[in-house]
């Protein structure tokens, strides 16, 4: 008790010694724990950006029993300080047993704060004395896959690290880590997923409407884009020369095979305004539709619409606008002969497949109003809603006949990222087939898969892809079928079928849709070709290359380009509007009418390289009551123009009054439709009037009258000589003709000798010559209306005798 009073109390000075001492021996221990800490902890680093490693390359891909895996790739040192006494390790996790866990595990691949796993250690690593700042020192690791300890068939994490000291962090410690993923199947799984891999050879549009005026209607391009994809290390030409070796399904875009067939023969290049350049890559075009023709020889080839149409857009935008649906029907009627024609294979056309694999209720009753009866969906919008433990087979009927095919969603997505480098494609190609043994592995009942990855990769994704196929079709687990089988399998009862609502499609994709305007221009140009067609004798010259170019502007490959796609569009209804216009009215100016009729020629101008017909010119009075034509107001004539000539057409008019007439020329096509800008001009009528009729008919009837009083009177004067003997009518007709006289001066001296019989009087031979001269002016001058009647007597005011003739 006194103890116990005494420390309760204050302590002497030597009970304070003593407990000070005692606590500084009990804490040295601490102490020293906490001055070494660092160095048992090696795992923790305080910066995690101090160095980087890049995982190159990992082979096999899905090792399996007796199996080297031999790992290679980087590390760089990205801090300020050399990093020394540095080693590359080896690390395995823990088996991953779901689908998710593998997602979580991809999301932070290089994360020092997660789990490193254990490392393999002993032989197995790479050692560098020291790491400079900014170098990158290259590493490779050969481990047999036995000394890896891995347990049950499964996926393991895998990770590579490296670890060393720097001068401000004097302790081993990892200080960068990369992550990937071990798919382990070490012999022949029992159950094997039965997987469908769609390779899609699809392009954007290339062509335009524009074709030459030659027989061969040389195509134009918009640019040599498309040369550059399928010449050799091009896009196209990778996924060909890689695909020929895969077990895959060939989507293909008939309009890609035509814009390539195109190019074999003589084509051209859009430039700047109307300009054009010749296109120079046909030896190109046409290895690569050879190379295309051997490699689908034996494989399933699946053709989408020509153009690949956007479904969607369609759907949403555009079965309200009239005739729409029909442009989806022209592409997919087309879509087979297309491929029979230039690959010389039949083509499965009963596969829709909207982007992305979106559907909504919209979306699937457009996809099947073609006639496809099967539709490519996506596992992240035909989302499972039962509570299966496992991812279902593809197949799933959803009413209607229709069965949509349900691509799995993360192994269809794997290779859409930027896989320009080695360490991303190792890592997008060991997650993929980590997704897939872990699938496989979900259960032991054997389903169908189906994998539809984005419609046009690039050639880094497309070599991507192709080693992880490779590597799949070779693996324990998986092993391939074609399109049409999967569609055909037993689907799970406890699949989903709902088709998910159109609230439920998403934003991002429905931002990226053809607008409804994009729809009213395709349908005013498809009236514009409709009413064009009809005048045409050669129609295929026009409606063919028309009609494709329709089907591009709704192809799918315009989603994120709405400027260019706007551009397509109206470039293809411009060049419409220009060959119309080049079937038109001469211009005409003002015509005078005089006359109560006449003729009015109107002329029709073809400047096309084909003849059109099945016109008909109208000719329209606006002024009837003052002018007719063809005895009514309008007129009609039906027209034929040779392609490159032109025709006047001539209609009757007749007149009722004078004046300002308007007159309207429209051609017209046989159905009553209009064709082209009517020509307008005035008629002026300057109509000849009754009164001036009699005035021209009184002058006429006068001259007639006088006519006949001058014959009249030379009668009178021919019988008045007769009866007094001085003329040559006294001999009558029997008499004899007398000797002809010289003519010339010499008759004058004849004459005057017979008639004196006295040579040499001139007075007596002046007075026979005046007094001829006066018999003859009386006989034959003719007489004048004017002229005074001769030998007549003064006219008398007595009233005249019966029978007697008077002149007035």
């Amino acid at each position: 008790m006194a103890e116990a009073a005494d420390f309760q109390g204050t302590p002497s000075p030597a009970r304070r010694w003593l407990r000070r001492t005692g606590a500084l021996l009990a804490g040295a221990p601490l102490l020293a724990a906490l001055v070494q800490l660092p160095a048992a902890v090696p795992a923790q680093a305080a910066d995690s950006d101090t160095v980087s490693v890049a995982l190159d390359s990992l082979s096999p891909s899905a090792p399996s029993d007796g199996d080297t895996l031999t790992v290679s790739g980087t590390v760089t040192n990205n801090g300020k300080q050399a990093v020394t006494d540095a080693q590359v390790d080896l690390r395995v996790g823990s088996q991953l047993n779901t689908r998710s866990a593998i997602d979580s595990a991809a999301r932070h691949p290089d994360d020092l704060q997660s789990s490193l796993g254990t490392a393999v250690g002993g032989k197995y690593t790479e050692d560098f004395d020291s790491l400079a700042p900014g170098v990158a020192e290259h590493f490779s690791i050969s481990v047999p896959v036995d000394k890896l300890d891995l347990g049950q068939d499964g996926v393991y994490p895998f990770g590579v690290s490296l670890s060393g000291q720097t001068a401000a962090q004097p302790w081993d410690q990892v200080l960068g880590i990369q992550r990937t993923f071990l798919p382990w199947q070490s012999s022949e799984a029992d159950t094997q997923t039965k997987t469908t891999y769609l390779w899609p050879l699809i392009s954007t549009v290339h062509v335009t409407a524009k074709t030459g005026a030659g027989e061969l209607q040389t195509p134009v391009f918009l640019n040599d884009d498309l040369a550059k994809e399928i010449s050799p290390g091009g896009r196209l030409a990778q996924m060909l020369s890689l695909g020929k070796d895969l077990d895959v399904t060939w989507v293909i875009d008939p309009d890609l095979l035509a814009s390539v067939d195109a190019m074999t023969r003589s084509y051209r290049i859009q430039g700047a305004g109307d300009t054009t350049t010749a296109g120079t890559h046909q030896a190109v075009a046409k290895q690569f539709l050879a190379d295309l023709q051997n490699a689908v020889a034996d494989k399933e080839v699946v053709a989408l619409p020509f153009a690949d149409p956007d479904l969607a857009s369609l759907a949403h935008n555009g079965t309200s606008v009239t005739g729409s649906l029909s442009h989806l029907k022209d592409a997919t009627d087309v879509a087979a002969t297309t491929v029979e024609t230039v690959l010389h294979v039949t083509p499965s056309t009963d596969f829709a497949w909207p982007v992305n694999g979106a559907v909504d209720p919209s979306i699937i009753k457009v996809a099947t109003s073609a006639g496809a009866d099967k539709v490519i969906a996506r596992s992240d919008s035909l989302q499972e809603t039962g509570g299966l433990p496992y991812t279902p087979s593809a197949a799933r009927p959803i009413g209607g006949g229709t069965t949509a095919v349900v691509a799995d969603a993360r192994l269809s997505t794997a290779f859409q990222g930027d896989l320009t480098k080695a360490d991303s494609v190792t890592l997008a190609v060991q997650q993929f087939l980590a997704q897939s043994l872990a699938l496989n592995t979900q259960t032991d009942k054997q389903r169908s898969i189906v994998i539809a990855p984005q419609r046009m990769p690039s050639a880094s994704q497309v070599q991507a892809m192709a080693t992880a196929i490779t590597t799949l079709q070779d693996s324990n687990w998986s092993r391939s079928q074609d399109l049409a089988a999967a569609a055909k399998d037993k689907p799970d009862p406890g699949a989903t079928t709902k088709i998910p609502s159109s609230s439920a499609y998403p934003s991002s994709l429905r931002k990226q849709e053809l607008p409804r305007t994009a729809f009213e221009q395709i349908a005013r140009t498809q009236d514009k070709l409709d009413n064009f067609q009809v005048v045409l004798t050669n129609q295929s010259r026009v409606v063919t290359p028309f009609g494709r170019a329709i089907n591009r502007e709704m192809s799918t490959s315009w989603r994120g380009r709405g400027s260019e796609a706007d551009s397509f569009r109206t470039s293809v209804e411009s060049w419409l509007d220009s060959l119309t216009g080049q079937v038109k009215l001469i211009d005409k100016s003002e015509t005078k009418l005089s006359g109560r009729s006449a003729t009015i020629p109107v002329t029709v101008q073809n400047n096309l390289v084909q003849g059109v017909d099945h016109l008909v010119l109208r000719l329209t009075s606006t002024m009837p009551t003052r002018l007719e034509i063809g005895g009514k107001a309008y007129y009609e004539q039906p027209v034929e123009v040779s392609g490159g000539h032109t025709q006047s057409v001539k209609f009757s008019t007749s007149a009722n009054a004078n004046g300002r007439v308007e007159v309207i020329a429209q051609l017209y096509t046989e159905d009553g439709q209009e064709y082209g800008a009517p020509v307008q001009f005035d008629v002026k009528v300057t109509e000849v009037t009754p009164t001036v009729m009699l005035v021209i008919g009184g002058g006429v009837l006068l001259l007639v009258l006088a006519g006949f009083r001058m014959y009249t009177q030379r009668k009178r004067a021919a019988a008045r000589r007769a009866e007094e003997g001085d003329g040559p009518d006294d001999a009558g007709e029997d008499a004899p003709e007398a000797p002809q006289a010289p003519e010339g001066p010499e008759a004058l001296e004849v004459r005057g000798s017979e008639d004196t019989g006295r040579p040499g009087n001139p007075d007596a031979r002046e007075d026979r010559l005046q007094e001829e001269s006066g018999a003859r002016s009386g006989a034959d001058d003719p007489e004048q209306p004017s002229d005074p009647t001769p030998d007549t007597a003064p006219e008398s005011a007595d009233p005249s005798g019966t029978g007697e003739r008077v002149d007035r």
